[in-house]
């Protein structure tokens, strides 16, 4: 489904050792890439197992967390976008493991500027224009795939429990990045043209560890693979523009400034277009500390978007269900519930990526449950779309209960993954205070003694951490995960269910 370069003897490895070097293609061997992907803070060793599984490729988890990286061959482009713990993804021009920043602004920023030129640019402009004909070829014919980011409608996200999805660390955009389109007259240190201000309006000591890239996919214009300049013959120029995404308090500049430096030298040296909005290409600048990694932006949209339609107050991002899901290692013929499913993302996420279990989804609210609903149709949907003469179900079912009052037989589920109410949109702190261990305790009653899990989602540690020692004799904590969610410091709970009759519906409120 790919426009793949044409095979030559004797291929390269793929970026030899992962997240290096820059794109490693020689004379003689297939193009490769390293990849950067950014995945849910807190689920980066997931990401690497599943890059692992599905690719074949070791990958290398970066000091900057929420990023990893890997090597693969540029064939395997269609591969990657289905991947299913990452949220964006973006080809590695160059990485420099300790870069020396001057200590005055200016020679920081000429440095940058001059770096430019310096770049190995060739290579992942060809891994761009291969992503880019990728999802030229898909956008032309009937969606093919649940996983298909180019598949996927523009939508924008829900919150996520304790803080809009929007919100979330992995999807601060421009409020932390800035995106900075550049006059030609890129050395000035006046404030930019489009006067994007740093995040509160001040210059930042330190941007957000966690910051991903907002990114957008390229358009149908192509480059001269050699330079990265126009083909021969095209009248149209490429439009670009900059994003910086800096991390660490010991830097001269802020985001902003080398967005506008980094990117005037771009423009200077490819006579490419800048433009904010409307661009075909775009450059990132991650700067961690003294790690500097530049790169080319492949995802045109974060790939969480891929399940949900009916967007309630505390929709989670799928990335993040999916990597609850995989810590509980679901096994066929499981029973999988979600007793407090919201909209639906778990359990839908899981009848996508493990229908060989049985994926039941509940909610109090009818509101939330009409929400699920609808997003399962939609799934539905898609699955028809491939194929009418052969539309299946999905391994799901949705109702309506009272979580602390299940109607489900003691001992016959195997698996419970939710995202608790964190007391903030949805419920009270003062609430949960009742509300948790009577949830645990009814969790406790469902699963099966011994073999059964719960992975349980919540920001209100305290509570959680209170509530589970008043069923410690039904529940083990195993693993614990920390996450960032919206924003807010969160904490996904692996725990194992003793062999310990649980006790019947007695009641906490």
């Amino acid at each position: 489904a790919v426009a793949r370069p044409p095979r030559q003897p004797g291929m390269a490895e793929a970026a030899g050792d992962a997240g290096l070097g820059p794109v490693a293609a020689q004379e003689g061997a297939e193009l490769t890439a390293v990849i950067g992907a950014t995945v849910p803070t807190g689920f980066e060793q997931t990401a690497a197992e599943e890059v692992q599984e599905k690719l074949g490729s070791a990958s290398r988890i970066s000091r900057d967390r929420g990023k990893i990286y890997f090597g693969v061959p540029a064939r395997s482009l269609p591969e990657v976008h289905r991947l299913r713990s990452v949220d964006n993804l973006f080809v590695v021009v160059q990485e420099f493991k300790d870069y020396q920043f001057k200590e005055s602004k200016e020679e920081a920023l000429k440095d940058l500027e001059d770096l430019v030129k310096k770049l190995p640019w060739t290579n992942p402009l060809k891994v761009w224009e291969l992503n880019n004909s990728l999802k030229k070829k898909k956008t032309k014919r009937k969606k093919h795939n649940l996983q298909n980011p180019a598949s996927r409608e523009k939508l924008s996200d829900g919150g996520e429990e304790g803080g809009a999805d929007q919100n979330n660390t992995n999807d601060q955009e421009d409020c932390v990045q800035n995106p900075v389109a550049v006059e030609p007259t890129s050395g000035q240190e006046t404030e930019n043209p489009q006067g994007v201000t740093s995040r509160n309006g001040v210059e930042e000591e330190e941007d957000n560890e966690q910051s991903d890239v907002k990114v957008q996919e390229s358009s149908e214009s192509g480059t001269k693979a050699g330079d990265g300049q126009p083909g021969e013959g095209e009248a149209k120029v490429l439009r670009f523009r900059v994003t910086c995404n800096r991390a660490g308090d010991k830097h001269s500049f802020t985001s902003n400034e080398a967005a506008r430096d980094f990117g005037g030298a771009v423009q200077e040296h490819f006579q490419w277009k800048a433009d904010m909005t409307n661009f075909d290409v775009e450059v990132l600048l991650n700067i961690h500390n003294n790690e500097v990694v530049v790169g080319i932006a492949l995802t045109e949209e974060s790939l969480h978007r891929r399940n949900i339609t009916h967007f309630g107050p505390t929709t989670l991002r799928s990335t993040l269900a999916y990597g609850m899901l995989r810590l509980c290692d679901p096994q066929p013929t499981d029973i999988i519930v979600d007793p407090m499913c919201g909209t639906g993302a778990i359990p839908i996420e899981g009848a996508a990526e493990w229908p060989y279990c049985y994926h039941i989804a509940g909610d109090n609210s009818p509101q939330a449950v009409k929400r699920a609903a609808n997003n399962v149709s939609s799934l539905l949907r898609k699955h028809e779309s491939k194929d009418s003469s052969t539309a299946l179900g999905v391994p799901l079912d949705i109702i309506q209960w009272d979580i602390c009052n299940l109607p489900l037989r003691t001992g016959s589920v195997d698996i419970v993954v939710t995202d608790m109410p964190f007391g903030k949109r949805i419920g009270s702190k003062k609430k949960n205070w009742d509300l948790y261990p009577a949830c645990l305790m009814e969790m406790g009653r469902i699963c099966t003694p011994g073999t059964g899990r719960a992975v349980l989602l919540t920001q209100d540690k305290k509570c959680f951490a209170k509530a589970l020692s008043r069923v410690g004799h039904i529940w083990r904590r195993a693993q614990t995960v920390w996450v960032n969610v919206g924003g807010l410091h969160a904490a996904v709970y692996l725990l194992r269910r003793t062999w310990e009759t649980a006790e019947q519906r007695r009641s906490f409120w």
